[in-house]
């Protein structure tokens, strides 16, 4: 009932040890972007990095090796197509959503909310989060490629130059 035999718990502590450091070395590896969430592709890298470790702990059908190999592919896999979107701006929009306007100037972007598949209710539930009592008050709600919100006030977005805004999409034009 609380364990199956005492080979099973050590055998969990061993593989513990080892996967754990083969992790850290992977991670120096691949750097500070192979669990940085950015987006929902590095999202997914993480959960599925924690499962293969979950895995090579607790599993009985999983060797350590097999794990291994698992882990270094997923690690560079993630470093090949950071690098590759560092490279190219084209292989970028391809894997990487774009940030989009929520609200802007006020103004609710219905569509966008549709699209986006963001409930009104939702969107109204970010602004008052943000300390925002009036639609109106909010210079613009963006939804991030992470599928984080960041609401700014209008008095944030009263200025010529707002490049942090450049590539959310539909800011040229303001």
């Amino acid at each position: 009932m609380w364990y199956d035999d005492p080979h099973s718990l050590w055998r969990a502590i061993a593989l513990g040890f080892a996967a754990y450091a083969i992790l850290i070395l992977f991670l120096r590896f691949g750097g500070k972007r192979t669990l940085a969430k950015l987006n929902a592709f590095d999202f997914v890298v993480t959960v599925a990095i924690g499962s293969i470790l979950a895995n090579i702990i607790t599993g009985t059908s999983l060797t350590l090796a097999q794990g291994v190999v698992a882990l270094a592919f997923l690690v560079a896999m993630q470093t090949l197509i950071s690098w590759l979107s560092v490279k190219s701006n084209r292989f970028q929009s391809l894997i990487r959503a774009c940030p989009r306007f929520l609200v802007r100037d006020g103004e609710i972007d219905e569509r966008a909310l549709v699209e986006e598949r963001v409930t009104r209710g939702d969107l109204m539930q970010v602004i008052r989060d943000g300390g925002f009592a009036r639609v109106e008050d909010v210079g613009a709600v963006v939804i991030e490629a992470d599928g984080t919100f960041n609401i700014l006030s209008v008095d944030a977005c009263d200025h010529e130059s707002l490049s942090a805004l450049d590539d959310v999409a539909g800011m040229k034009g303001r």
